[in-house]
């Protein structure tokens, strides 16, 4: 049964706050005004070897208006839900967009912001697809479940140490503009993790893996359903580090690759998620993370992969992270291409950027992870589609005769432009003559990114697919984070260049 927007939330003044700051907007001249107000919950647990070792729970209540002001950008938010001090914030946000006017005409700048248009959406309410709230769980509950399973993978062969940590955030938020949008959401969303260290005592040589399952914007049954084999992965997990400790170095040189979806999902963010940010692209984003090879010249022309290589940019997935019913400027959730047939056609959105580059609308890209901070243009779930007749896992594998299999996600590394990367992992395995043949250690496979999507001859079918992704996408100035799906199939990626990690770093 569908949840509904929780009343300790609809009970705040919401509508009255909203009326009085956008009153106020308008009376001092601003084009526009948004008024936003949320109430995030976010609360963590960590066990070390089955022990408590830390916990947090923090709720941030806030408000924000922001404005266009005479072309120009106004903002400030404020905590007093009183309607005189949303008022006396929207007249800060005004005052704040005079200022920047004078600013950017001392800096010989005449650009206007203009925002693309959006259909008034009012009084709507969307909420995200779960059955148990997390909050709604005592937290002996939370914590003993963590316990009893730590506990489990600590007795087993070879486990030295077990590190566990569950995430869990609980987001309303309202939304009005001087247009007539008027948006109440709420969002549920948790990260569980259970990481098992090896230490060989008599040489010093340890490692680590980790459970598979990715953040989902689920509720607590993700734990205690069948929406994760979380059994049968902890049971693997023993076996899987002491083979893996044992494995030997992989050889440096060109390998086929068959990459799991637990792997591949972090690549899509990094290499097509970031690089198809149109503000990025334009190089409005180049202080923190950079800009983007993808430049908006080259769309329609750019070959970003192979013929096989689908990707799209989707606000609506069910259980995504970076699902919404509406964004944070209040325009609808919507799915659309970003790379179709291997070719660059799309672009991610904000209502500015959208009108600066002449599209038609925005496609629901604007994010504040706080009360406190501005809305900037925010990744969607970025997923590479499978092939609806494509082949499992186990018959990509089968057609590589030297190869190796790539699961889970570890460290990266990638350039400002979002071109020249390398990926390491949890797990890799040696692929010979079309079987697995042991683990390998060591591994990091580099590539540019528009050689390593052109190298992929094969996408996995539905089977495959699965929707990863990361509570920690940051972004911004002062830094923002938000959470953001990634869906992919398993796929398959012919003479691509291996690492050997310990030679790299000259050991």
């Amino acid at each position: 049964m569908p949840h509904s927007i929780d009343e300790a939330f609809t009970a705040l003044p919401l509508r009255a706050l909203a009326d009085a700051a956008l009153a106020r907007a308008r009376s001092l001249g601003a084009e526009h005004a948004d008024f936003r107000l949320e109430r995030v919950r976010s609360a963590s647990w960590r066990l070390r070897d089955a022990k408590p070792s830390g916990s947090s729970d923090t709720t941030d209540l806030g408000y924000a208006v922001r404005v266009v002001h005479g072309g120009t950008w106004g903002f400030a938010s404020g905590v007093d839900l009183t309607m005189d001090a949303a008022a006396r914030v929207a007249s800060q946000a005004v005052a704040m967009a005079k200022l920047s006017a004078r600013v950017i005409e001392a800096a010989g700048s005449d650009e206007r912001v203009e925002l693309a248009g959006e259909p008034v959406h009012a009084d709507r309410t969307w909420v995200s697809a779960y059955e148990v709230d997390p909050f709604a769980v005592p937290d002996e509950q939370k914590a003993g479940l963590l316990a009893e399973w730590s506990a489990k993978l600590l007795a087993a062969k070879g486990v030295s140490h077990v590190d566990a940590a569950l995430t869990t955030v609980h987001e309303n938020k309202f939304y009005a503009d001087t247009a007539g949008t008027v948006t109440t959401q709420q969002r549920v969303r948790l990260h569980p993790e259970f990481t098992a260290v090896a230490v060989d005592e008599s040489t010093g040589e340890f490692d680590s893996m980790r459970t598979l399952a990715p953040p989902a914007g689920r509720g607590w049954e993700y734990l205690t359903g069948d929406h994760w084999d979380w059994a049968g992965e902890l049971e693997t997990i023993p076996e899987l580090l002491a083979e893996k400790m044992l494995a030997p170095s992989v050889e440096a040189g060109l390998y086929d690759l068959v990459v799991d979806p637990s792997n591949l999902w972090l690549t899509i963010h990094e290499s097509i998620g970031h690089a198809t940010e149109l503000d990025r692209a334009l190089g409005y984003e180049a202080a923190y993370a950079g800009t983007s090879f993808a430049t908006f010249d080259r769309l329609g022309k750019l070959r970003y992969g192979s013929e096989i290589m689908n990707v799209t940019g989707d606000r609506t997935a069910e259980h995504g992270l970076a699902t919404i019913g509406y964004d944070d400027e209040g325009v609808a959730a919507q799915s659309w291409d970003l790379v179709r047939g291997g070719t660059l056609v799309g672009y991610q959105l904000d209502r500015r950027i959208a009108r600066l580059t002449g599209f038609k609308r925005s496609n629901g890209c604007a994010y504040a992870d706080s009360p406190g901070h501005v809305p900037v243009q925010r990744m969607a779930n970025v997923s590479l589609r499978p092939d609806p007749a494509g082949m499992s896992t186990e018959d990509l594998i089968g057609g590589v005769e030297r190869g190796v299999y790539v699961v889970g996600d570890r460290s990266w590394s990638i350039d400002m432009q979002r071109y020249n990367f390398q990926f390491t992992g949890q797990r890799f395995f040696r692929i010979e003559n079309g079987r697995l043949a042991g683990q390998l250690r060591d591994v990091a496979y580099q590539a540019t990114t528009t050689d390593f999507w052109g190298s992929m001859t094969a996408v996995g079918g539905p089977q495959t697919y699965v929707l990863g992704g990361a509570f920690n996408c940051g972004k911004a100035q002062p830094g923002q984070v938000a959470a953001v799906s990634h869906g992919c199939p398993s796929a398959l990626f012919r003479g691509v260049n291996i690492l050997n990690t310990t030679q790299e770093a000259g050991r």
